[in-house]
């Protein structure tokens, strides 16, 4: 699989599961309690399996032929006790279908709406990369999550 072919399956993928259909897009977990979100297109399989809800920490990996060749690492989520958690995800998913094959990480570098603003910044490539995220409403970080990654070999 190419980098480039890897970096359009996995916007394929972010886009058909969390950032399109929250926890609905579950399947039955391979883990007791947590969660779990599939996507396959032929022999390639993502999958992204996470636990908890206000602070969650999870992995995506990226399967073909039953072989892991990709994976990520991720751990964050709401930072102000005070902050609408339902509007902050609802916004999460939001810019996080605005993922593209040029950082298909997590969202876009900067994305403004329904009163938030979404930054994501990453260094690296698919190889090896990291990066945070933050979400702010009137210039407050109301969510901020950590995430790191790369080839496996």
């Amino acid at each position: 699989m190419t980098d480039e072919q890897l970096a359009q399956f996995l916007v394929a993928a972010k886009r058909a599961t969390y950032a399109a259909q929250g926890d609905s897009a579950s399947v039955t977990p391979l883990l007791p309690s947590s969660r779990q979100l599939e996507f396959r297109l032929g022999n390639v399989l993502y999958r992204d399996i996470y636990f908890g809800f206000a602070f969650f920490v999870g992995q995506e990996t990226v399967h073909v032929d039953d072989a892991p060749v990709w994976a990520m690492g991720y751990a964050g989520g709401i930072v102000d006790a005070n902050a609408d958690e339902g509007a902050v995800y609802k916004f999460l998913q939001f810019a996080l279908r605005q993922v593209d094959a040029a950082s298909p990480y997590r969202g876009p570098g900067l994305i403004r709406g329904e009163g938030f603003q979404y930054t994501s910044q990453t260094t690296g490539t698919l190889d090896n990369f990291w990066g945070i995220e933050r979400i702010s409403q009137a210039r407050a970080v109301v969510y901020e999550l950590r995430y790191h990654g790369g080839k496996l070999r």
